[in-house]
């Protein structure tokens, strides 16, 4: 059995190759020829369109895997693009933010007529006891212990530590901090300290004084630390004691701290003259 099928295999191949040679030799003339060469054309010409096919298929199919390799790749190309594009997006915004908050801080020195130094927050103190921040400004710059620290909303706080790059603000949010302040409309004098949740309780208002919601409340400059008018916060809520002459006023800071980026620090308004 299994010669018989060698036998037959054997056979095709030579009918064919026989064929081939024919047509071959038959393809020489102009036309084709009769006889033999016809029977030639008919016989390899199945077997050639099959191989045609075949061929054709597997062209077409190395051809649709280079262009889907292609359009992957620049797939790949595109998004990295995008998110490059993204990314200058983002850095651009954050450049356009940095440029107008320096802008007002620019203005702010230029409205204050003094010497100053700019400076950026760098850390915040973790501790729910202390309302304090760090910038990257010091001794070097100078910068030292006592200087108030503002910017263009208001007042921030008290430089309280100074080292040689870098200094510690108490912010006026803090329980130790006190700045000499006046009510704008009325023009009570008081003492504005730092109390719970990032408010500041404004002490010492006589009840005599009229106080209302949303008063702006500022520096008077009598501590020698601050100068005179700057923002400090607005009337958030009035307790009025009737047992005492006193009535304690909650005040919201103008100053949005969860938001400090860079300030502004100046020389005291009357600096302590050195011992």
């Amino acid at each position: 059995m299994f010669s018989k099928q060698m036998a037959m295999i054997v056979g095709i191949i030579v009918l064919i190759t026989i064929s081939i040679m024919m047509l071959s030799l038959s393809s020489r003339r102009p036309y084709p020829a009769h006889g033999p060469g016809r029977f030639a054309i008919a016989l390899v010409a199945p077997f050639q369109k099959a191989i045609s096919h075949t061929s054709r298929f597997f062209r077409d199919i190395w051809a649709h895997y280079f262009f889907l390799v292609s359009v992957a790749e620049e797939n790949a190309q595109l998004r990295e693009k995008a998110q490059q594009t993204i990314a200058l997006q983002h850095r651009n915004e954050e450049l356009m933010q940095t440029n107008e908050r320096l802008s007002k801080l620019l203005a702010l020195h230029r409205d204050l007529q003094q010497p100053g130094v700019a400076a950026q927050v760098v850390g915040k103190d973790p501790s729910p006891w202390f309302q304090t921040v760090l910038v990257d400004k010091g001794r070097q710059d100078g910068v030292d212990i006592g200087y108030p620290v503002i910017n263009p909303e208001g007042i921030v706080g008290l430089v309280v530590e100074a080292g040689g790059n870098s200094a510690k603000v108490m912010l006026i949010t803090d329980p130790n901090s006190a700045v000499d302040a006046v009510l704008q409309k009325s023009r009570a004098r008081a003492i504005i300290k730092g109390g719970t949740s990032g408010y500041c309780v404004l002490h010492y208002v006589l009840r005599k004084h009229t106080v209302e919601i949303g008063d702006s409340v500022i520096s008077s400059g009598m501590d020698g630390v601050f100068p005179k008018g700057l923002p400090i916060g607005q009337v958030l809520e009035i307790v009025d004691n009737e047992s005492g002459i006193f009535q304690d006023v909650s005040v919201m800071p103008y100053v949005d701290f969860e938001r400090l980026e860079e300030v502004l620090i100046v020389p005291p308004v009357n600096p302590p003259k050195p011992t």
